[in-house]
Protein backbone atom coordinates (compact mmCIF):
# COMPACT_ATOMS: atom_id res chain seq x y z
CA UNK A 1 0.00 0.00 0.00
CA UNK A 2 1.55 3.61 -0.67
CA UNK A 3 1.37 6.05 1.66
CA UNK A 4 -1.57 9.05 0.66
CA UNK A 5 0.85 11.51 2.15
CA UNK A 6 3.64 11.49 -0.39
CA UNK A 7 4.60 10.01 -3.63
CA UNK A 8 6.98 9.57 -6.27
CA UNK A 9 5.68 9.43 -9.76
CA UNK A 10 7.40 7.74 -12.95
CA UNK A 11 5.48 9.28 -15.44
CA UNK A 12 4.88 12.80 -17.15
CA UNK A 13 1.90 14.96 -16.73
CA UNK A 14 -0.27 16.86 -19.37
CA UNK A 15 -0.24 20.33 -18.53
CA UNK A 16 -2.79 22.09 -18.51
CA UNK A 17 -3.82 24.37 -21.32
CA UNK A 18 -4.18 28.34 -20.88
CA UNK A 19 -5.61 30.74 -23.02
CA UNK A 20 -5.46 34.51 -23.09
CA UNK A 21 -8.23 37.66 -23.61
CA UNK A 22 -7.29 40.73 -25.00
CA UNK A 23 -7.68 43.84 -22.74
CA UNK A 24 -6.86 46.41 -25.32
CA UNK A 25 -6.38 46.98 -29.06
CA UNK A 26 -4.82 49.90 -30.92
CA UNK A 27 -7.61 50.41 -33.92
CA UNK A 28 -6.18 50.30 -37.40
CA UNK A 29 -7.68 51.35 -40.58
CA UNK A 30 -6.29 48.46 -43.17
CA UNK A 31 -3.32 49.84 -43.57
CA UNK A 32 0.45 48.36 -42.67
CA UNK A 33 0.12 49.46 -38.85
CA UNK A 34 1.98 47.88 -36.00
CA UNK A 35 -0.72 46.89 -33.46
CA UNK A 36 -0.09 46.22 -29.45
CA UNK A 37 -2.41 44.43 -26.95
CA UNK A 38 -2.26 43.59 -23.55
CA UNK A 39 -3.12 39.82 -22.40
CA UNK A 40 -5.87 40.50 -18.99
CA UNK A 41 -6.50 36.76 -18.78
CA UNK A 42 -5.90 33.53 -19.33
CA UNK A 43 -8.20 30.96 -20.22
CA UNK A 44 -7.86 27.49 -22.67
CA UNK A 45 -6.80 29.01 -25.52
CA UNK A 46 -8.09 26.25 -27.89
CA UNK A 47 -12.05 26.91 -29.04
CA UNK A 48 -14.52 24.98 -27.34
CA UNK A 49 -14.78 21.75 -28.69
CA UNK A 50 -11.22 21.35 -28.17
CA UNK A 51 -10.80 22.56 -25.08
CA UNK A 52 -12.46 19.73 -23.72
CA UNK A 53 -9.82 17.13 -26.06
CA UNK A 54 -6.76 19.14 -24.81
CA UNK A 55 -7.53 19.19 -20.86
CA UNK A 56 -7.87 16.51 -18.55
CA UNK A 57 -11.07 15.60 -17.20
CA UNK A 58 -11.77 17.84 -14.14
CA UNK A 59 -9.20 20.06 -14.83
CA UNK A 60 -9.94 22.99 -12.41
CA UNK A 61 -10.44 26.66 -14.43
CA UNK A 62 -6.99 29.00 -14.76
CA UNK A 63 -7.28 31.84 -13.19
CA UNK A 64 -4.75 35.16 -12.59
CA UNK A 65 -2.65 34.11 -15.58
CA UNK A 66 0.61 36.24 -16.72
CA UNK A 67 -0.15 39.37 -18.96
CA UNK A 68 2.20 39.29 -21.42
CA UNK A 69 2.28 41.95 -24.14
CA UNK A 70 2.69 41.71 -28.30
CA UNK A 71 3.27 44.20 -31.16
CA UNK A 72 2.66 43.22 -34.89
CA UNK A 73 2.70 44.79 -37.99
CA UNK A 74 -0.59 44.01 -39.87
CA UNK A 75 -0.38 43.18 -43.17
CA UNK A 76 -2.43 45.19 -46.15
CA UNK A 77 -5.79 43.67 -46.49
CA UNK A 78 -5.94 41.75 -42.83
CA UNK A 79 -8.92 42.92 -41.10
CA UNK A 80 -8.82 43.39 -37.02
CA UNK A 81 -11.74 41.05 -35.39
CA UNK A 82 -12.13 41.11 -31.06
CA UNK A 83 -10.10 38.45 -30.14
CA UNK A 84 -12.37 36.74 -27.65
CA UNK A 85 -12.09 34.53 -24.84
CA UNK A 86 -10.45 31.72 -27.01
CA UNK A 87 -7.81 33.90 -28.58
CA UNK A 88 -5.46 36.47 -28.36
CA UNK A 89 -5.56 37.79 -31.35
CA UNK A 90 -7.90 37.37 -34.41
CA UNK A 91 -7.94 38.43 -38.05
CA UNK A 92 -10.14 38.18 -41.16
CA UNK A 93 -9.15 37.88 -44.91
CA UNK A 94 -11.94 38.37 -47.66
CA UNK A 95 -10.92 36.97 -51.14
CA UNK A 96 -12.72 36.92 -54.72
CA UNK A 97 -16.01 35.27 -55.25
CA UNK A 98 -16.63 35.88 -50.97
CA UNK A 99 -13.34 33.54 -50.42
CA UNK A 100 -12.52 33.95 -46.80
CA UNK A 101 -9.61 33.01 -44.98
CA UNK A 102 -9.36 33.15 -40.55
CA UNK A 103 -6.05 34.33 -39.08
CA UNK A 104 -5.37 33.40 -35.12
CA UNK A 105 -2.99 33.80 -32.45
CA UNK A 106 -3.56 30.90 -29.13
CA UNK A 107 -0.89 30.60 -26.43
CA UNK A 108 -1.48 27.44 -24.81
CA UNK A 109 0.08 26.17 -20.71
CA UNK A 110 3.06 24.15 -21.69
CA UNK A 111 3.71 22.13 -24.98
CA UNK A 112 -0.17 21.79 -25.38
CA UNK A 113 -0.34 17.94 -26.39
CA UNK A 114 2.56 18.26 -28.52
CA UNK A 115 3.69 19.26 -31.88
CA UNK A 116 3.00 15.66 -33.33
CA UNK A 117 -0.77 15.68 -31.63
CA UNK A 118 -1.71 19.12 -33.06
CA UNK A 119 -0.32 19.10 -35.78
CA UNK A 120 -2.37 15.44 -36.49
CA UNK A 121 -5.05 17.65 -35.38
CA UNK A 122 -4.97 19.98 -37.90
CA UNK A 123 -4.51 17.30 -40.84
CA UNK A 124 -8.19 16.11 -39.74
CA UNK A 125 -9.92 19.15 -39.52
CA UNK A 126 -9.10 19.01 -43.39
CA UNK A 127 -9.81 15.56 -44.13
CA UNK A 128 -6.43 14.11 -44.02
CA UNK A 129 -4.35 10.98 -42.80
CA UNK A 130 -2.54 11.07 -39.44
CA UNK A 131 1.24 11.13 -39.81
CA UNK A 132 3.95 9.57 -38.24
CA UNK A 133 6.58 10.94 -35.80
CA UNK A 134 8.95 10.66 -38.07
CA UNK A 135 7.06 12.07 -40.87
CA UNK A 136 6.37 15.31 -38.03
CA UNK A 137 10.20 17.04 -39.06
CA UNK A 138 10.09 16.05 -43.08
CA UNK A 139 7.05 18.89 -42.98
CA UNK A 140 8.07 21.31 -40.90
CA UNK A 141 9.04 24.38 -42.07
CA UNK A 142 11.79 26.84 -40.70
CA UNK A 143 10.37 30.06 -39.92
CA UNK A 144 10.76 32.64 -37.03
CA UNK A 145 8.56 34.41 -34.95
CA UNK A 146 9.88 38.18 -34.02
CA UNK A 147 13.70 36.69 -33.77
CA UNK A 148 12.39 32.94 -32.68
CA UNK A 149 13.03 30.31 -34.66
CA UNK A 150 9.45 28.64 -34.87
CA UNK A 151 8.28 25.82 -37.24
CA UNK A 152 5.26 25.72 -39.91
CA UNK A 153 3.06 23.38 -40.99
CA UNK A 154 1.05 23.79 -44.50
CA UNK A 155 -1.73 21.36 -44.70
CA UNK A 156 -4.31 21.26 -47.64
CA UNK A 157 -7.40 18.79 -47.97
CA UNK A 158 -11.31 19.19 -48.04
CA UNK A 159 -13.69 20.65 -45.28
CA UNK A 160 -15.28 17.77 -43.65
CA UNK A 161 -18.34 19.93 -44.09
CA UNK A 162 -18.78 21.47 -47.17
CA UNK A 163 -15.96 19.54 -49.35
CA UNK A 164 -14.30 23.01 -50.64
CA UNK A 165 -10.48 22.79 -51.24
CA UNK A 166 -9.46 24.19 -47.59
CA UNK A 167 -5.46 24.97 -46.43
CA UNK A 168 -4.23 25.69 -42.92
CA UNK A 169 -0.73 27.42 -42.25
CA UNK A 170 -0.24 27.01 -38.72
CA UNK A 171 2.98 27.85 -36.98
CA UNK A 172 4.16 26.70 -33.29
CA UNK A 173 6.21 28.70 -31.56
CA UNK A 174 7.44 27.11 -28.10
CA UNK A 175 8.24 30.16 -25.80
CA UNK A 176 8.70 30.94 -21.82
CA UNK A 177 6.49 27.23 -21.05
CA UNK A 178 3.80 28.46 -23.33
CA UNK A 179 2.84 27.19 -27.08
CA UNK A 180 1.82 29.92 -29.32
CA UNK A 181 -0.11 28.94 -32.20
CA UNK A 182 -0.39 31.02 -35.28
CA UNK A 183 -2.82 29.72 -37.63
CA UNK A 184 -4.67 30.55 -40.61
CA UNK A 185 -7.28 28.67 -42.22
CA UNK A 186 -9.71 29.13 -45.28
CA UNK A 187 -10.15 28.76 -49.01
CA UNK A 188 -7.20 27.20 -50.40
CA UNK A 189 -6.28 29.25 -53.09
CA UNK A 190 -6.68 32.06 -50.81
CA UNK A 191 -4.53 31.20 -48.29
CA UNK A 192 -1.89 29.52 -50.39
CA UNK A 193 -2.13 33.81 -51.77
CA UNK A 194 -1.36 34.75 -48.46
CA UNK A 195 1.45 32.38 -47.09
CA UNK A 196 4.43 35.70 -47.36
CA UNK A 197 1.98 37.66 -45.89
CA UNK A 198 1.26 35.46 -43.30
CA UNK A 199 5.41 34.63 -42.92
CA UNK A 200 6.05 38.33 -42.66
CA UNK A 201 3.71 38.88 -39.94
CA UNK A 202 5.25 36.25 -37.87
CA UNK A 203 8.60 38.06 -38.25
CA UNK A 204 7.38 41.40 -36.99
CA UNK A 205 5.33 39.88 -33.77
CA UNK A 206 7.47 41.10 -30.97
CA UNK A 207 6.88 39.99 -27.13
CA UNK A 208 7.26 41.91 -24.40
CA UNK A 209 7.74 41.67 -20.28
CA UNK A 210 4.81 39.80 -19.11
CA UNK A 211 3.62 40.07 -15.45
CA UNK A 212 4.03 36.64 -12.72
CA UNK A 213 1.02 34.78 -12.40
CA UNK A 214 -0.54 32.73 -9.64
CA UNK A 215 -2.20 29.11 -10.08
CA UNK A 216 -5.74 28.90 -8.32
CA UNK A 217 -5.14 26.47 -5.12
CA UNK A 218 -5.05 22.72 -6.47
CA UNK A 219 -4.24 23.96 -10.28
CA UNK A 220 -1.39 20.98 -11.24
CA UNK A 221 1.48 22.58 -12.38
CA UNK A 222 2.60 24.14 -15.24
CA UNK A 223 5.96 23.85 -16.15
CA UNK A 224 6.90 27.35 -16.61
CA UNK A 225 6.40 29.49 -13.61
CA UNK A 226 8.35 31.68 -12.05
CA UNK A 227 7.93 32.20 -7.79
CA UNK A 228 11.12 32.11 -6.28
CA UNK A 229 14.19 30.47 -8.22
CA UNK A 230 17.40 29.58 -6.07
CA UNK A 231 20.91 29.85 -6.84
CA UNK A 232 22.59 27.17 -8.49
CA UNK A 233 25.03 25.43 -5.61
CA UNK A 234 23.44 27.50 -3.10
CA UNK A 235 20.87 26.73 -0.06
CA UNK A 236 17.81 28.52 -0.63
CA UNK A 237 15.24 28.98 1.77
CA UNK A 238 12.54 30.97 2.24
CA UNK A 239 8.85 31.16 3.37
CA UNK A 240 7.51 30.37 -0.22
CA UNK A 241 10.14 28.17 -1.08
CA UNK A 242 12.27 25.05 0.49
CA UNK A 243 15.97 24.71 0.53
CA UNK A 244 17.77 22.69 -1.09
CA UNK A 245 21.49 22.28 -2.43
CA UNK A 246 21.73 21.93 -6.25
CA UNK A 247 23.70 18.98 -7.45
CA UNK A 248 27.52 19.26 -9.25
CA UNK A 249 27.02 20.13 -12.78
CA UNK A 250 23.59 21.67 -12.74
CA UNK A 251 23.62 25.14 -14.39
CA UNK A 252 20.56 27.25 -13.47
CA UNK A 253 18.41 28.51 -16.19
CA UNK A 254 15.61 30.89 -16.13
CA UNK A 255 12.26 29.74 -14.72
CA UNK A 256 9.89 31.36 -17.13
CA UNK A 257 5.64 30.96 -16.37
CA UNK A 258 5.21 28.55 -13.57
CA UNK A 259 8.48 26.67 -12.45
CA UNK A 260 9.98 27.76 -8.95
CA UNK A 261 13.19 27.02 -10.29
CA UNK A 262 14.58 24.94 -13.40
CA UNK A 263 18.07 23.59 -14.58
CA UNK A 264 19.68 22.41 -17.14
CA UNK A 265 22.30 19.39 -17.40
CA UNK A 266 24.57 18.34 -20.26
CA UNK A 267 25.78 14.91 -21.40
CA UNK A 268 27.90 13.34 -24.12
CA UNK A 269 27.15 14.97 -27.82
CA UNK A 270 25.48 17.86 -26.41
CA UNK A 271 22.68 15.61 -25.13
CA UNK A 272 20.69 17.04 -22.20
CA UNK A 273 18.12 17.19 -19.41
CA UNK A 274 15.85 19.79 -17.74
CA UNK A 275 14.88 19.66 -14.05
CA UNK A 276 11.49 21.80 -13.25
CA UNK A 277 10.56 22.38 -9.87
CA UNK A 278 7.20 23.70 -9.22
CA UNK A 279 4.44 23.47 -6.48
CA UNK A 280 0.44 23.73 -6.13
CA UNK A 281 -1.76 23.74 -3.42
CA UNK A 282 -3.04 20.55 -1.73
CA UNK A 283 -2.57 17.57 -3.85
CA UNK A 284 -2.25 19.70 -7.01
CA UNK A 285 -4.80 17.79 -9.32
CA UNK A 286 -3.66 14.21 -7.85
CA UNK A 287 -1.17 11.68 -8.40
CA UNK A 288 -2.88 10.37 -11.62
CA UNK A 289 -3.78 13.52 -13.30
CA UNK A 290 -0.02 13.78 -12.80
CA UNK A 291 1.37 11.01 -13.80
CA UNK A 292 -1.02 11.01 -16.87
CA UNK A 293 -0.25 14.61 -17.59
CA UNK A 294 3.80 13.13 -17.83
CA UNK A 295 3.01 10.03 -20.06
CA UNK A 296 1.31 12.55 -22.51
CA UNK A 297 4.71 14.48 -22.56
CA UNK A 298 6.03 11.13 -23.63
CA UNK A 299 3.56 10.20 -25.94
CA UNK A 300 2.25 7.42 -23.92
CA UNK A 301 -1.28 6.46 -23.01
CA UNK A 302 -3.13 7.24 -19.89
CA UNK A 303 -3.52 4.98 -16.89
CA UNK A 304 -6.25 4.07 -14.65
CA UNK A 305 -5.62 5.46 -11.46
CA UNK A 306 -4.84 1.96 -9.62
CA UNK A 307 -2.21 1.08 -12.45
CA UNK A 308 -0.99 4.71 -11.39
CA UNK A 309 -0.73 3.82 -7.82
CA UNK A 310 1.06 0.14 -8.61
CA UNK A 311 3.68 2.19 -10.97
CA UNK A 312 4.58 4.55 -8.55
CA UNK A 313 7.97 4.05 -5.86
CA UNK A 314 7.28 5.53 -2.36
CA UNK A 315 10.09 6.54 -0.78
CA UNK A 316 10.68 8.19 2.73
CA UNK A 317 11.72 12.01 3.14
CA UNK A 318 12.27 14.21 5.74
CA UNK A 319 9.11 15.03 7.52
CA UNK A 320 7.07 12.48 4.85
CA UNK A 321 7.12 10.66 2.03
CA UNK A 322 7.39 10.98 -1.68
CA UNK A 323 5.66 8.86 -4.63
CA UNK A 324 8.81 8.62 -7.77
CA UNK A 325 7.79 7.23 -11.46
CA UNK A 326 10.36 6.33 -14.23
CA UNK A 327 8.92 6.63 -17.94
CA UNK A 328 10.49 6.08 -21.46
CA UNK A 329 9.21 7.38 -24.76
CA UNK A 330 9.47 10.09 -26.94
CA UNK A 331 9.26 13.91 -26.60
CA UNK A 332 6.31 14.76 -27.98
CA UNK A 333 7.13 18.09 -28.66
CA UNK A 334 10.29 16.57 -31.17
CA UNK A 335 9.79 12.92 -31.59
CA UNK A 336 12.77 12.01 -30.19
CA UNK A 337 13.79 9.26 -27.65
CA UNK A 338 13.24 10.50 -23.78
CA UNK A 339 12.74 9.78 -20.65
CA UNK A 340 11.63 11.11 -17.37
CA UNK A 341 11.89 10.45 -13.83
CA UNK A 342 9.41 12.88 -11.47
CA UNK A 343 8.57 12.98 -8.33
CA UNK A 344 5.86 14.35 -6.18
CA UNK A 345 5.95 15.25 -2.84
CA UNK A 346 3.03 16.58 -0.74
CA UNK A 347 4.45 18.99 2.22
CA UNK A 348 2.58 21.57 4.49
CA UNK A 349 -0.74 21.49 2.82
CA UNK A 350 0.90 22.14 -0.67
CA UNK A 351 2.39 19.61 -3.58
CA UNK A 352 5.57 19.70 -4.73
CA UNK A 353 6.58 18.79 -8.12
CA UNK A 354 10.12 17.52 -9.50
CA UNK A 355 10.59 16.31 -12.73
CA UNK A 356 14.39 15.43 -14.73
CA UNK A 357 13.01 14.52 -18.52
CA UNK A 358 15.02 14.65 -21.47
CA UNK A 359 18.23 12.27 -23.30
CA UNK A 360 17.75 8.48 -21.95
CA UNK A 361 21.50 8.66 -21.43
CA UNK A 362 21.33 11.95 -19.60
CA UNK A 363 18.55 11.12 -17.37
CA UNK A 364 20.15 8.07 -16.35
CA UNK A 365 22.92 9.12 -15.61
CA UNK A 366 21.44 11.87 -13.32
CA UNK A 367 18.81 9.74 -11.58
CA UNK A 368 20.81 9.19 -8.82
CA UNK A 369 21.58 12.79 -7.99
CA UNK A 370 17.89 13.64 -9.33
CA UNK A 371 16.71 11.36 -6.43
CA UNK A 372 19.31 12.72 -3.50
CA UNK A 373 18.05 15.82 -4.47
CA UNK A 374 14.42 15.32 -3.76
CA UNK A 375 15.10 13.58 -0.81
CA UNK A 376 17.05 16.24 1.31
CA UNK A 377 15.18 19.31 0.06
CA UNK A 378 14.07 21.09 3.27
CA UNK A 379 10.32 22.62 3.34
Amino acid sequence: MMNPGSWIVRSPLRRPALAVAAVSLLAGCGRNEVKVYRVEKDHDAAPPMQQQAEMAAGHPDVGSPAKPQLSWTLPGGWEQQAPGEMRAASFSIKGKDGKQADVSVIPLGGDAGGDFANVNRWRGQVAQQPISPEELAKLAESVHVGSDPADLYDVSGQNPSSGDATRILATILHRDGTAWFFKMTGDDALVEQQKPAFIEFLKSVRFQAADTAALPPSHPPIDGMTLSPGMAGDTASSAEHPGWQVPAGWRQAPAGQFLMAKFIVGGEGGAQAAVNVSNSAGDGGGLAANVNRWRKQLGLGEMSDQDVNQSATPADIPGGNAMFVDLTGKDARTGQSARLVGAIVPQGGQTWFYKLMGDAKVVEAQKSAFTQFVQTVKY
